[in-house]
């Protein structure tokens, strides 16, 4: 009886500490609830100068989507992050490099676009320094922000970015501009409908985690969210210009 009882024990024991390892991998998840970012973590979810916007594009770069973005970027007098797939970046480097040297930040976005929460933190550990490489080898500059796929964090990916000099940041208000049924109009009145004075607006310069071709709303809502956003008197950069909540 004493070795079943303490076999029983240790069987508990064991089945708590995996409980607990996996609510601290999942936990940092939380922070994809818009809501719950923006009050108890305001600097992860991209609040910063309230007349100013920081504007992002995540999953590129594309050769047939990102040139197209960045031509209306510049009609505009805009600059943006674009938070890069390694995967994407080895692709096309000189396009990465083309995105850096027109002024825009270059950041990470993971090597491939999976889930950070089917990672463990050495997976994660590795899939970002991967891609935190191939867009130092390619543009020359060391990137400063990393956003997770689908803007799932883990533990092990908060840990991994640290590590390597990034930080984290998601957002406050987003397009939905991956969607097939997306358009210009739709976009801009998503991006308004979210935090956007002193908020952080998510983009994509790709379509190749989205719905195809659903890359040309995107272009066509830049000029439309350029009026919105002068008219409210807001100012459109980078993260790097945003002067983050602490």
């Amino acid at each position: 009886m004493p070795v079943r009882r303490d076999a029983l024990l240790v069987g508990a024991g064991a089945a708590a500490g995996a409980t607990l390892a996996v609510a601290a991998h999942v936990t940092p998840a939380l922070a994809s609830i818009g809501v719950v970012r923006r009050v108890l973590t305001p600097r992860l979810a991209g609040l910063g100068d309230p007349e100013h916007v920081a504007l992002t594009f995540d999953d590129g770069p594309d050769p047939a989507s990102t040139p197209e973005i960045v031509a209306a970027l510049d009609r505009l007098g805009w600059r943006a992050t674009f938070f890069m797939l390694g995967e994407m970046v080895r692709k096309a480097p000189g396009l990465a490099a083309e995105v850096a040297a027109a002024g825009h930040e270059v950041a990470v976005h993971g090597d491939g676009h999976v889930s950070m929460l089917r990672r463990p933190p050495r997976a994660a550990f590795d899939d970002i320094e991967r891609a935190r490489d191939a867009i130092v080898e390619a543009t020359g500059v060391e990137p400063r922000w990393f956003r997770p796929p689908y803007g799932t964090l883990s533990a092990g990916a908060l840990r991994g970015a640290r590590r390597l000099n990034l930080h984290t940041v998601l957002w406050t208000s987003w397009g939905r501009d991956w969607r097939p049924e997306a358009t210009p109009e739709t976009v801009v009145h998503d991006v308004l409908r979210g935090h956007v004075a002193g908020g952080t607006v998510l983009l994509h310069d790709s379509d190749c985690t989205s719905s195809p071709g659903s890359w040309h709303a995107t272009v066509g809502a830049l000029p439309l969210l350029a009026d919105e956003l002068g008219a409210r008197g807001l100012r459109v950069g980078p993260v790097g210009e945003h002067d983050l909540v602490a």
